[in-house]
């Protein structure tokens, strides 16, 4: 299935300069959505993956689905004072300003195998704080998956010593 075609672009959002890759159509088709998240979970489903960590708030949608899939734990990487419980922060920069991620202090356990997800792969803020955040709680990031990476961006520059799979690329 080619999802080129499910994905809208949308001029100067959420800033101006900015075109927004916007995912919903994709949503919005069933069978898209399925092809998705097939292949996004299909290099672990031989049970090698512990606990998904979903970046707020696109990474959620396709984190919590591939989790279910793969008969694993569900994390959810949060903005700032959105947990409830004791959290972790870690700051981190984008492609139109900087932002915080917070996870659970209990949410990983010391040598469990981690994946993060999210619908974009831009500078590599997001993932790397969450790599970080992973780390802190001693978790073994095994991977990261995205729908949609921005090569120009060279985010995958940042993250590259992690095994990182995205299914479009622009």
């Amino acid at each position: 299935m080619r999802f080129e075609s499910f994905i809208r672009d949308i001029p100067d959002f959420p800033k101006p300069g900015i075109i927004f890759k916007d995912i919903t159509p994709l949503l919005m088709d069933a069978a898209a959505f399925d092809a998705a998240l097939e292949r996004m979970t299909k290099p672990y489903q031989t049970g090698s993956v512990d606990k998904i960590v979903a970046i707020e708030s696109r990474g959620f949608i396709f984190g919590g689905a591939m989790a279910r899939r793969l008969g694993c734990g569900l994390v959810l990487a949060r903005k700032p004072g959105k947990l409830p419980a004791d959290a972790i922060r870690e700051e981190y920069t984008l492609e139109y300003g900087t932002n915080a991620l917070e996870i659970h202090t209990d949410s990983i356990r010391e040598d469990e195998r981690v994946v993060i997800v999210d619908d974009l792969l831009a500078t590599g803020g997001t993932a790397l704080a969450s790599i970080r955040l992973v780390e802190r709680l001693k978790g073994n990031v095994v991977g990261l998956e995205f729908l949609i990476e921005l090569d120009f961006l060279k985010g995958r520059e940042r993250i590259r010593q992690y095994p990182v799979r995205s299914q479009l690329h622009y």
